[in-house]
């Protein structure tokens, strides 16, 4: 059953409270965080009914709204959901909620950190269910602006002004290359229209323009995604931003690159994607290993999990490249997993940070007796980010390798290296940080991390698990937006 304008609720819920949290009063940090904690609690719960209100029986995009914006230009307010991007609505407000829940400490300014972030949660939300090609851009202009003001106020000092500069630049520059791809489809296809929908069923641009755009299109919004050599703003980002935003930026932001990616690039320009993605799949394979091998040499705590992240990206990409039922599903499914996966990493290591004051893993050891429910969430996210069955990394990455397998074996090979190196420095983080002896001078300044925080560990490692060990709850949602996505791609 469809709930009208549940979608506008859930998008413009978050930047109407944020506005709202500006007239509070500055010294009443409790309750702006009561406040911002309820209203991010009412948008995972809409998030959820969508979900669960989605059918995967049912009309391609669900829970439609449309209506005229700028009707002269063509340009008009239509979103909806589908298979692929319904799950990324539902992540976006676990994500949400579980950050807003680990940033009770944020004591400057909390009413204006609040705000921004749910201006971003908004600017994300917009993205993920537009269906009309300026609106999308216009959310995702939205979702990257306050990223820059989160880092740069808020981040860690002694790299927060240098990486909020380097992240808004690239994807800024990113977005206008991939804007003037956008606007050669709108002009070419003489519709006069940005609606995506019309765009992938009535046109069906020549060839040769989709081999010459594609790229614009794709690498512009794969710069968010972490593609290399336009991956190394991202680690940097990670770092620098507090854990909320951290969270966020790995857990979301991110997938709104890859995603802008497929909706916009493979999706409207089939041909070009057959063309290009050939030499595109190399480019993952060296996100994927270099990645692994550079997080495996970090000795800084979020560093390893940035440059992680990187890796796990390059498989959803790497996913998307192959144009095969097997990789579109392991990519969509990866997105989830790994944005969960990611946001429950950085939630601990800065837990962690709060109370050691360093990130540095030969300074730390022993936590496991000290906060034991952070190290069993950790170890959980780790068997994730090392594809073990049973957990959702699993069910995301062996389809992408089938894919891969299916139609470029030699990358398969090379890709499963990273598979062995992702064990390797998990294991050694897991061992150096939550084993062996406490260190002398952490001895009386560490503490067991609060009910709230373990309740938003709780929340991310069970959704690791719910979905390794039931699938079901995902896949067949997923596999009914692939199925359309491979309906366009037939003539490709």
């Amino acid at each position: 059953m469809e709930i009208p304008y549940i979608l506008s609720a859930i998008v413009f819920l978050p930047i109407l409270a944020g506005a709202a949290m500006l007239f509070f009063p500055p010294e009443r940090r409790q309750l702006i965080y009561r406040f911002a904690l309820g209203t991010a609690a009412l948008v995972f719960l809409l998030s959820l009914v969508v979900y669960i209100g989605f059918d995967i029986n049912g009309e391609q995009y669900q829970f439609i709204e449309k209506y005229d914006w700028l009707p002269a230009l063509g340009i008009s307010y239509y979103v909806g959901v589908d298979g692929i991007s319904a799950p990324l609505v539902l992540l976006t407000g676990v994500v949400i909620f579980t950050g807003v829940i680990i940033s009770q400490r944020i004591e400057d300014r909390t009413r204006e950190f609040f705000a921004f972030l749910f201006i971003l949660a908004s600017g994300v939300f917009g993205v993920f269910v537009a269906l009309d090609m300026f609106a999308l851009f216009f959310f995702y202009e939205i979702a990257v602006f306050p990223m820059y003001l989160l880092i740069a106020i808020w981040g860690w000092k002694q790299t927060r002004e240098y990486a909020a500069m380097k992240l808004t630049l690239y994807l800024f520059i990113g977005s206008v290359i991939a804007l003037v791809g956008a606007l050669a489809m709108y002009f070419q296809s003489g519709l006069g229209t940005f609606d995506m929908v019309r765009l992938a069923t009535e046109v069906s641009f020549p060839v040769e323009f989709q081999n010459l755009w594609f790229p614009f299109v794709f690498f512009g919004f794969a710069i968010l995604g972490g593609i290399f050599p336009f991956h190394n703003w991202s680690p940097d980002g990670h770092v620098a931003a507090p854990t909320a935003v951290s969270m966020f930026h790995a857990g979301v932001l991110m997938k709104l690159g890859a995603f802008a990616a497929l909706r916009v690039g493979i999706m409207l320009m089939p041909e070009g994607a057959a063309t290009h993605m050939p030499w595109i799949i190399l480019l993952t394979l060296v996100n994927v290993v270099y990645g692994a091998f550079i997080a495996m040499v970090q000795t800084d705590f979020k560093y390893m999990i940035g440059f992680s992240s990187v890796s796990h990206m390059g498989l959803v990409v790497m996913g998307f490249a192959t144009l095969t039922r097997d990789g579109f599903v392991g990519a969509s499914v990866q997105m989830v997993s790994h944005g969960v996966m990611t946001a429950l990493f950085f939630a601990v290591v800065g837990m962690v940070y709060d109370q050691a004051h360093t990130r540095e893993i030969p300074k730390l050891g022993g936590l496991v007796r000290i906060m034991p429910f952070a190290a069993v969430a950790f170890i959980i996210g780790g068997l994730v980010s090392m594809g073990m069955p049973g957990f959702s990394g699993f069910i995301a990455e062996f389809p992408i390798f089938m894919g891969v397998w299916r139609t470029y074996p030699w990358i398969a090979i090379i890709g499963v290296v990273s598979i062995v190196v992702t064990a390797a420095y998990i294991l050694r983080a897991i061992g150096k940080v939550f084993f062996g002896d406490l260190p002398a001078e952490l001895e009386g300044h560490m503490h067991d991390i609060k009910p709230s925080e373990k309740l938003a560990l709780g929340i991310l490692a069970v959704i690791l698990v719910g979905i390794g060990l039931f699938p079901g709850v995902m896949v067949p949602m997923v596999e009914s937006g692939v199925d359309a996505v491979l309906g366009l791609l037939g003539g490709a």
